[in-house]
């Protein structure tokens, strides 16, 4: 954590709510596409492999090998819908702070759940996909995108909160002034035991109460 200023809007601190979402907001996307096509490898996530870029390029492998492309990962997600009680806890969110999603999952997955989700603001990564709708390579924003948007509101003085359920979000919680474990699996939670560990919105909300240096209130 870095231990800036932070901004001020009158008398108030400006805090940003940073939220990871597959997992905290919508489905794991490759899970569900495990199961539409029955390849349990495609399972696999940021939750039992940390390593990124292993993870993406089994992914890839196995979408190759099998014969799945870009429209068929899509086909799966129009299926899907943000989880229950999500809408209501961004809006929630969304009435006591800035909001951010800083996410692993790409634009082409992402947008129809952005749709439901009222369009907050995603910052993620891009898929590279040949005229056959293969799938070829994907590129990130940057290396280690989640903890460097921190940085970055940090260097804008602006205080963080974030919550996260997987490993490649402990480095965004600990550069924030404060992290939250979100329907983390026991392996992530026992890691990391700094972080506080919750599973259901109501308790969310009150994490971030505590989070955050205004007075807020449910």
């Amino acid at each position: 954590m870095i231990g800036l200023a932070v901004a001020h809007c009158g008398s108030r601190t400006v805090e940003l709510a940073c939220l990871d979402l597959e997992g905290v907001l919508i489905p794991e996307i490759w899970i569900n596409f495990a199961e539409k096509t029955g390849i349990d490898a495609l399972r696999a996530t940021t939750r039992d492999i940390p390593d990124y870029d292993v993870l993406m390029k089994q992914r890839l492998r196995l979408l190759d090998e099998n014969g799945y492309g870009l429209p068929d990962i899509q086909a799966v997600i129009s299926e899907l819908t943000p989880l229950e009680g999500a809408a209501e806890f961004l809006n929630w969110l969304r009435e006591r702070f800035q909001v951010i999603i800083l996410s692993d999952t790409f634009y082409e997955f992402a947008m129809p759940f952005m749709k439901q989700l009222g369009y907050p603001t995603l910052l993620c990564h891009q898929l590279e996909v040949d005229e056959r709708g293969r799938v070829v390579d994907y590129h990130l924003r940057q290396a280690n995108p989640k903890r460097q948007a921190i940085v970055g509101l940090h260097s804008m003085y602006y205080r963080t909160i974030a919550t996260g359920d997987s490993y490649n979000d402990t480095t965004m919680l600990a550069e924030a002034n404060a992290g939250i474990l979100f329907n983390a699996p026991d392996n992530v939670i026992a890691q990391f035991p700094q972080y506080p560990a919750v599973h259901s919105y109501e308790d969310l909300k009150l994490e971030f109460i505590k989070a955050s240096e205004r007075n807020l209130q449910l």
